[in-house]
């Protein structure tokens, strides 16, 4: 088991003992607000598992089928987990106003507060080394979406945690189904934004700035060899970017010169932006790019 589903493993389990922990506690203690962090908690495991298996289809490598591999595989889970984090907030926000409606009290809220303080200290955890491992592992779409889920879940367990203190030092109960809509609300924007980020490679949106600039920057260190290039175009599809172009470079060069050039240049791109495949397509010079150039000889005519 390589390192990615290792970790999108250990995501799983410990969603499995929040979820545990959390229903128990909101059973207990009649909390709507804990109940809506175990119902996160609950899509943050589907969101896990999804993750699990779209990382290991992910890295499968290409096929007759598939040439290009299976990298947005990634993107379509974390399409998935965004709509199902849509659809948890929406359950979330249901039940808390059934709550408000009903006016129900709640029992042994400081359970609730120290259930709550584990679950974000296991989140903290668990989201630092999916994050970690996404970064080693040249970007993983799906182990970022999963350890944004959990990064939310911390936010969402301090502070269901503190309105359950609150309501505790105030007895004011309504507390608790208003902060279970705040969870809620801030749930929406996980997913709106995981949908976003998702399905940016689905539809092929060109790198980032700073990956386009480092490309460049590449490029231009060649500037003794190349004129120039240009109908660059970028995208990616998981973890792996693709980069094509065309080079300009000087008419009279050998073919083993213009390859050995292109070899350098994508070894130089890929240095800067791993797991990176570069095609580049070579064209001659033109009288008016030779002509104010450094490379222009009685070769070039």
């Amino acid at each position: 088991m390589n390192q990615k589903t290792a970790t999108a493993r250990l995501s799983i389990i410990s969603n499995s003992f929040l979820i545990a922990i959390k229903f128990a506690t909101g059973i207990l203690t009649g909390s709507v607000s804990i109940i809506s962090e175990a119902i996160h908690s609950l899509f943050d495991l589907v969101a896990a598992v999804i993750a699990f298996f779209s990382v290991r289809i992910a890295d499968t490598p290409p096929d007759d089928d598939h040439p290009y591999g299976h990298g947005k595989v990634e993107g379509i889970s974390g399409m998935l987990e965004a709509i199902l984090i849509f659809v948890a907030a929406g359950f979330i926000i249901y039940e808390a106003v059934l709550k408000m409606l009903s006016g129900t009290e709640i029992a042994f809220p400081v359970a609730g507060v120290v259930v709550m303080a584990i679950s974000a200290v296991v989140n903290t955890l668990v989201s630092r080394r999916l994050y970690k491992t996404a970064k080693e592992c040249g970007g993983s779409l799906a182990l970022e979406a999963d350890a944004l889920h959990l990064k939310t879940d911390v936010y969402t367990s301090v502070g269901v945690a503190a309105g359950l203190l609150l309501l505790w030092i105030t007895d004011i109960h309504l507390l608790d189904p208003i902060v279970a809509i705040a969870v809620a609300c801030l749930i929406i924007y996980e997913s709106y934004e995981m949908l976003m980020k998702s399905v940016s490679p689905l539809v092929d949106k060109r790198l980032s700035d700073g990956e386009i600039a480092s490309i460049h920057e590449a490029i231009k260190r060649h500037h003794d060899s190349c004129i120039g290039f240009h109908e660059m175009r970028t995208r990616s599809a998981g973890n792996v970017r693709y980069v094509d172009l065309h080079l300009e470079l000087p008419k009279y060069m050998t073919v083993e010169e213009s390859h050995r050039i292109c070899d350098e240049i994508e070894t130089d791109i890929e240095a800067k932006l791993p797991k990176t495949e570069v095609t580049i397509h070579v064209e001659p010079c033109t009288p008016d790019t030779c002509g104010s150039c450094d490379h222009r000889t009685p070769r070039c005519g």
